[in-house]
C-alpha cells in the first residue's frame, strides 16, 4: 500500500484553506534530502507557511514536498520528503495534525503475522 501520511497532509491542507485557516507545516530540518532556507531553522525545525498566497508551485506529492517561496526578500525552491512533517496545522488556532518522529508507518512492511505453531481449534463436546 501506498503511505498514508502525504493523503493526511493533502486532505489537512484542503481543509486548512477552505476553511480561511493559515497552514504551517513543522518540518524537520535536520532529515536527509531537504532544501530549506538554514537562516530560520531553531532547534533543528523550520515552520513553512504555505498558504497559498504566500508560496507558488506547490507540490504536495507522495514522497515530496516542494515549492517556491520568499525568505528575507529571496526567491528560494523548497523541497523535503514527506517523511520529514512533524506537523501540518493552522496558525490561528493549531488544529490540524502532529506526526511521531519515531513512528513511521511508512517502514512497516505488509507482511502478515507469522502462523501459530498449533492449530487453534478445539473439539468441544
Amino acid at each position: 500500500m501506498t503511505p498514508l501520511k502525504p493523503y493526511l497532509i493533502r486532505s489537512i491542507y484542503e481543509w486548512l484553506v477552505d476553511n480561511d485557516q493559515t497552514p504551517y507545516l513543522l518540518v524537520n530540518a535536520e532529515y536527509p534530502n531537504v532544501q530549506l532556507p538554514t537562516d530560520f531553522v531553531e532547534d533543528g525545525r523550520i515552520v513553512l507557511n504555505i498558504r497559498p498566497e504566500a508560496i507558488q508551485g506547490l507540490m504536495l506529492g507522495n514522497d515530496e514536498i516542494l515549492f517556491n517561496a520568499r525568505f528575507s526578500g529571496k526567491s528560494m525552491r523548497i523541497q523535503f520528503p514527506c517523511k520529514a512533517v512533524l506537523a501540518i496545522y493552522a496558525k490561528e488556532n493549531g488544529r490540524g495534525m502532529f506526526f511521531d518522529p519515531e513512528e513511521d508507518p511508512e517502514e512497516t512492511d505488509d507482511t502478515p503475522p507469522p502462523a501459530p505453531n498449533k492449530p487453534q481449534l478445539r473439539v468441544v463436546k
